[in-house]
C-alpha cells in the first residue's frame, strides 16, 4: 500500500439495508484492527509443555474506530438511530489504494464532545458482527 491522504478513508453505512451505502461522517482520525484469535490446543501431552494452535481455526474480528463530523443532520440522526436501536448494520470502509471492507458491524459506541469555541465532534466504535469481505482496489 502507498502512502495515501488519511481524509481520504471513508466510513459508509447501509440504513435502510438496501445495498447502498452512503458516507456518514468525515472522520478526522480512524483506526482499523484486523485481528486473529487462535485456537489453544494445549494439553498435558504437549512437546516440552510448549503451546499449540490449532491451524486455521483462529476467530477473527474487526474493530474501527475513529472521531469527527457528521456529514449532516440527516447522517447523525442515522447513525443515532443505528445505536440506540441496537441493530446489527452494514458498513463499509474504504481504503484508498488497498480496497474496501464491507459487513455487518455493531456500533458499540457513540460519544459526543465539544469546546465552546468550536464544532461538536463525536466518536464512534465498531465491532465486526459477521462475515466481512475484502475487495482490493484494481
Amino acid at each position: 500500500m502507498v502512502a495515501q491522504a488519511g481524509k481520504d478513508l471513508l466510513l459508509k453505512l447501509d440504513y435502510a439495508g438496501s445495498g447502498t451505502f452512503e458516507s456518514v461522517a468525515g472522520l478526522r482520525s480512524r483506526r482499523l484492527a484486523l485481528n486473529a484469535s487462535p485456537v489453544d490446543i494445549t494439553d498435558a501431552q504437549s512437546v516440552g509443555r510448549w503451546r499449540e494452535l490449532l491451524a486455521g481455526a483462529a476467530t477473527r474480528h474487526a474493530s474501527l474506530s475513529g472521531s469527527g463530523l457528521f456529514r449532516n443532520k440527516a447522517s447523525a440522526e442515522k447513525v443515532r438511530s443505528a445505536f440506540f436501536a441496537g441493530e446489527l448494520k452494514n458498513w463499509q470502509l474504504i481504503l484508498p489504494g488497498f480496497g474496501t471492507l464491507e459487513g455487518p458491524f455493531h456500533l458499540s459506541a457513540l460519544e459526543y464532545s465539544g469546546d465552546y469555541r468550536s464544532e461538536v465532534t463525536f466518536e464512534i466504535a465498531l465491532e465486526s458482527a459477521g462475515p466481512l469481505t475484502f475487495t482490493p482496489t484494481p
